[in-house]
């Protein structure tokens, strides 16, 4: 238990530049105080002492602002930054490393007493407000963006956004610290921009259907269907 606690105060100080010391993080970090109130609770859940359990949670809500159930399953090395607003419920499971930001919810959207809150894997980063509502699992080296509702499994190594949620890339393992999201409107832009560049070229080439570009290569537009422009190279 002393190894554990003195991994919270560690993981505190690593992924915060503004603790300055241990001492600091065991006396200000709200989202600390509330891991150990869990660990405390969570091992009076497991002996069989519920309603302590569900008291102990209770007063460490009101003093911290964060809601953990205590049959909740939290790893080692996790990291509630802010904490104000967190909420991680009953069969929730969170693996190691795991960076949350207030206003996170890890909740469910069954009334059926069974597994019915997500499981997030190890070394994810889940944003400031967002959502993780349902019984699947959000893969390992994940991140979930500010404000995103997530109601869908996720694989490993993605980045999620918006409102469902939207996988829009998957990349390489990251460290739990690395916290940049990409530039959504810059990659829209530039796309965009890509395009309007080719429907000028064609226009200009008179055959209204084909053109080169600057590299000389061929390319062919095609006129919309629905309203739709087909072979569309967008990057989300």
């Amino acid at each position: 238990m002393l190894r554990t606690l003195r991994r919270d105060l560690r993981t505190a100080r690593d992924r915060d530049p503004a603790a300055r010391s241990s001492l600091e993080v065991a006396l200000c970090y709200p989202g600390v105080h509330a891991l150990w109130a869990y660990r405390v609770n969570h091992w009076l859940w497991g002996r069989g002492m519920a309603l302590p359990a569900r008291v102990g949670a209770t007063v460490a809500r009101t003093l911290t602002g964060v809601e953990i159930h205590p049959a909740a399953v939290i790893g080692d090395g996790v990291f509630i930054d802010h904490a104000t607003g967190v909420v991680i419920g009953e069969t929730a499971e969170v693996g190691n490393d795991v960076t949350i930001y207030h206003g996170v919810t890890l909740g469910g959207t069954s009334l059926e007493p069974t597994k019915r809150h997500p499981t997030i894997g190890d070394r994810v980063v889940i944003g400031a407000g967002a959502k993780v509502l349902g019984g699947f699992t959000v893969g390992a080296d994940s991140r979930i963006g500010a404000n995103a509702v997530v109601v869908r499994a996720v694989p490993p190594g993605s980045v999620v956004v918006g409102v469902p949620g939207q996988v829009i890339t998957r990349s390489r393992p990251r460290p739990a610290h690395d916290e940049g999201m990409p530039d959504l409107v810059g990659l829209s832009l530039q796309s965009l921009l890509t395009r309007v560049d080719r429907l000028e070229a064609a226009a200009h080439t008179g055959a209204g259907d084909a053109h080169r570009d600057p590299n000389g290569t061929r390319t062919t537009i095609h006129p919309p269907k629905g309203g739709v422009w087909q072979g569309e190279d967008f990057a989300i």
